[in-house]
């Protein structure tokens, strides 16, 4: 499977795996359907794309780290950082925690970069589906020099 991110005009390029050709596509029709397609390249390879709509680039991660409940109070725990962009997060967790949709939690966790930068971030849940949680940044200032870095290495 190849990911392909989707430009703001609804526009992505796919390069075949094998021959390593880029075709440019419109892809507007399938922003509320299906994210995989199946392609064709000229070099008869078939291959799958999975389209991202998202609006910055998600990195994937495996970094530890903990939470705390600010709304409502009262949980936390051990965390792992899955996932991370400028404007959001995703992490798991173990044990019992009955976090929901809304909740406001600080996120405190080590970044794997060469000064080994630790980052506090207050987050609003998103998303629970099993063990692992969706959240998005408070701050309008998500965006932070060391986060900035950490995403383009």
């Amino acid at each position: 499977t190849v990911k392909a991110f989707v430009r703001a005009n609804d526009t992505v390029t796919i390069v075949c795996p094998v021959c390593k050709s880029p075709k440019n596509a419109a892809v507007g029709a399938f922003r509320h359907k299906s994210h995989y397609l199946k392609v064709r390249c000229t070099c008869e390879n078939v291959f799958t794309v999975h389209l991202d709509f998202r609006q910055h680039y998600r990195k994937e991660t495996d970094l530890p780290g903990t939470f705390r409940s600010i709304h409502p109070p009262g949980m936390g725990g051990d965390i792992r950082i899955k996932d991370i962009s400028v404007s959001g997060i995703g992490f798991t967790f173990t044990g019992f925690q009955d976090l929901g949709k809304g909740h406001t939690l600080t996120l405190t966790f080590t970044l794997d970069d060469k000064k080994q930068t630790t980052l506090t971030k207050e987050v609003v849940v998103q998303s629970v589906q099993g063990d692992f949680v969706g959240c998005r940044f408070v701050e309008t200032k998500a965006y932070e020099k060391e986060l900035g870095f950490y995403l383009k290495s």
